[in-house]
Order: C-alpha cells, then sequence, then structure tokens
C-alpha cells in the first residue's frame, strides 16, 4: 500500500511533528504572525486631505514607540505636520471655523465654539438660523433646533443655581455641575449634527428630550444621556467615538473607554475597530499600555492580546523582536502554520500515528494468540472424556481384544 512505502511514512511522520509543534506553540505562532503598523502612508493620506489635526493625533500614537521615532521618514512628517499647525494662517482660520460654524477640530477653533456655546449666544443663534431656513421654506434640521431648545433652558438653569449657589453658601452646586455637563453634552452633538457624526439613533432620543425638557422646564430626562456625550467630549476626536454609538448602552462604553484612555482613544479605535472596543473592556486585566503595545500591530494584535493575556504577549512579542534578525522568513512561516484548519493539523497527527502503527506484527500476535485459545479450549475438554470412557472400560493399548471393541 503507498501509505506504508517508507519515504511516505518518513514524510507523514514529520508532517505529524510539526502539526503537533502548531498546535503546542499556537500561541506564540499567532504572536510571530503580526506586523506592526507603518503609520506613515496613512498620516501621509490625512496630510493630502488637509486633515491635519487627524494626522497630527494618528502619528503621535505611534511616535511613542521606537520603530517609529527613529524612522527619519516619520521625523519629518512629524515636523511638517506641527509647522503647519503652528502657522498663524492655520490658527487663524480654525479661530473663525469655530467662532462662524461652531465646530473645529482644533483645540483653538473647539474653545472658541464653547465660549459661544456655553453661553446663550449659540443657543440664540442656532435656533435663528433655523428660523430663517423656515421662512425661506428650506429644511429645519429638527435635532439641531432641539438641542438650542434645551440649551436655553440649561443655560436658564445654570444661572438659577448659580445665584442658589451663592444664596445657600454651595448647597445649590449640583445642580450647576448638572447644567454645565448638559451645556457640554450639547456643544458636542451640536458639532457632530453640523459634521454628519451623529448617529440616527441619537437624533431620535434628543428630540424626543426636548420635548419632555420643554415640558418639565427640567434637564432629567436627558441628564444622563448628556452626561454619557460629555465624557467624550473632554476627549480628542470624541465625535469619531460618537459616530460609532448604536444606542445609550454603546454610549455608556465608548464614554468609559474614553474615561480610560484619554486623548488617544479615538485613535485606538481607529486602529482596532470593535476589536479595541472588546479588549478594551479588559483594561483592568491586561492593562492600558499592553493594550496600546498591542494595537501597534493592529487589529490582529489586540486579538491576539485579548486571546492569550498580556504576560504571554509580552513574553512572546520580546521573543520575536529577538528573531527579527532572521527577516521575514520567520513571520511567513508563522503565518502559514497559524492559518491551517485545526482539521488539516489534527489529520497528520492521525497520519502519522496510524501509517507506524506496527499492523503486521499486530496480525500475527493476533492470530498466535486465536491458535493458542483454539488448542487450550478444544485440546483438553475433547481428550478428557475420550480417556475417561476408555479407562472406566478397562482399555489396555496392549490387548489385541481390547483394539477389536
Amino acid at each position: 500500500m503507498f501509505l506504508f512505502k517508507l519515504p511516505v511514512k518518513l514524510t507523514l511522520l514529520v508532517l505529524a511533528f510539526i502539526a503537533a509543534g502548531v498546535f503546542w506553540q499556537q500561541a506564540q505562532l499567532s504572536v510571530l504572525a503580526l506586523s506592526r503598523i507603518d503609520p506613515v502612508p496613512e498620516t501621509r493620506a490625512m496630510v493630502a486631505e488637509e486633515r491635519y489635526a487627524d494626522a497630527a493625533d494618528y502619528l503621535d500614537f505611534f511616535m511613542a514607540y521606537d520603530y517609529v521615532n527613529q524612522d527619519p521618514a516619520a521625523q519629518a512628517l512629524h515636523a511638517e505636520i506641527e509647522s503647519v499647525r503652528d502657522s498663524l494662517s492655520y490658527q487663524a482660520g480654525k479661530l473663525s471655523e469655530g467662532l462662524l460654524k461652531g465646530t473645529s477640530d482644533e483645540t483653538v477653533g473647539q474653545a472658541a465654539s464653547v465660549i459661544t456655546d456655553l453661553f446663550v449666544i449659540g443657543d440664540i443663534r442656532d435656533l435663528a438660523n433655523q428660523g430663517v431656513n423656515f421662512a425661506q421654506g428650506e429644511d429645519v434640521d429638527e435635532v439641531v433646533t432641539a438641542l438650542a431648545s434645551i440649551g436655553l433652558v440649561a443655560s436658564a438653569a445654570q444661572l438659577a443655581s448659580s445665584a442658589a449657589t451663592a444664596a445657600t453658601a454651595g448647597a445649590a452646586a449640583p445642580t450647576v455641575a448638572a447644567s454645565t455637563m448638559a451645556k457640554g453634552g450639547i456643544i458636542i452633538l451640536k458639532a457632530a449634527r453640523k459634521l454628519g457624526k451623529l448617529p440616527p439613533w441619537l437624533g431620535k432620543a434628543i428630540i424626543k428630550g426636548a420635548k419632555t425638557v420643554k415640558q418639565t422646564k427640567k434637564l432629567d430626562a436627558v441628564a444622563d444621556l448628556f452626561g454619557d456625550v460629555y465624557r467624550l467630549a473632554k476627549t480628542r476626536g470624541g465625535l469619531n467615538l460618537l459616530s460609532k454609538t448604536t444606542d445609550a448602552a454603546s454610549l455608556r462604553r465608548m464614554a468609559k473607554l474614553a474615561d480610560t484612555f484619554g486623548d488617544q482613544s479615538a485613535t485606538l479605535y481607529r486602529i482596532g475597530g470593535n476589536s479595541f472596543v472588546r479588549t478594551a473592556q479588559r483594561a483592568g486585566d491586561l492593562g492600558v499600555d499592553s493594550i496600546k503595545v498591542a494595537a501597534t500591530y493592529g487589529k490582529g494584535g489586540l486579538q491576539v492580546l485579548d486571546k492569550v493575556g498580556a504576560l504571554r504577549f509580552s513574553k512572546f512579542t520580546a521573543r520575536g523582536s529577538k528573531m527579527a534578525y532572521k527577516g521575514d522568513v520567520i513571520q511567513l512561516l508563522a503565518r502559514l502554520f497559524v492559518n491551517v484548519p485545526d482539521w488539516v493539523l489534527y489529520l497528520l497527527v492521525a497520519l502519522g500515528a496510524f501509517v507506524w502503527v506496527p499492523w503486521r506484527w499486530l496480525g500475527r500476535l493476533r492470530r498466535m494468540t486465536g491458535g493458542n485459545e483454539a488448542r487450550s479450549f478444544f485440546g483438553p475438554s475433547d481428550a478428557a472424556p475420550a480417556n475417561a470412557s476408555r479407562q472406566g472400560h478397562g482399555y489396555n493399548p496392549a490387548d489385541p481384544a481390547a483394539s477389536n471393541q
């Protein structure tokens, strides 16, 4: 049989050992199969689109690691971005963007937007704009109108609470904080709406909440919702995170994620997507720094970290860095083995064991054992009655007469 020829048997034995080794070292192979992200190409694409703030956030995350901050191309690109962002013309443009449009991706523009929206000016401006749209027969943005209406109530609550705080020696301070948080939430929601980053479910929730606020003149109906939004508002790239939410529960998860990872939250989400969200929920066990390191390997790195744990991931990446001198060969082999389905590995191990089982020797042993059992079964049991019957009749082999009986 072809399988039992020696070259085939030796080949199957080697493959069986390899398959067993892949099973044994699957975690380490998963890490060795990873490759770190080169942030330069994507950063250049953002610069080409004049998204300098996003480009800076993205590149800054990777510049914390030696493999990027020692790269001359990354250093030059980083200097180019900072030069543009520090220029007076760029800063002036972002300032006017915040004042006139109420939104910006830079700190100076966001500050201007916050100043107008923290006071009643921004809400009156937005209501006036929507009133003009209505008068001209154009579409009225119900969400912006609802936010401006809630903003007026929040501004009134701030004034009343501030006066009450002064009169009660600070007893009304929690109310001031709540109204301020609501204003902060309104600011980021307005910006999200204008930039097209407000998820549909949230727009519906805002319109519904505004009706309740209008009736009750209280912010209780939107307090929790705006509180979570405000937590995102304090984070760079919070609008991008907000746009990925699907309901109140996912908004709460995003807010918690932003609290944990701060201004790098949006960049980490950009890299890992939902893999980052899942891994971030285990930040207490895995560690914030471990998650950041894993993110430099992309989604795959986050998935492997979640699977093997921080300690083994750190150990395996350290081993991998020591083998870096072997170039792409190790990584190529690791990717090859990791992508082999488990059933194929099981089959190779089984075949390797099957062809080396001594079937002929087992067959002879079985036949020998079967013959001995047959003799022990038939020999003594049949001979004993014959001898006994002959002895009972006085049989004598030497007696001719007995032989004729």
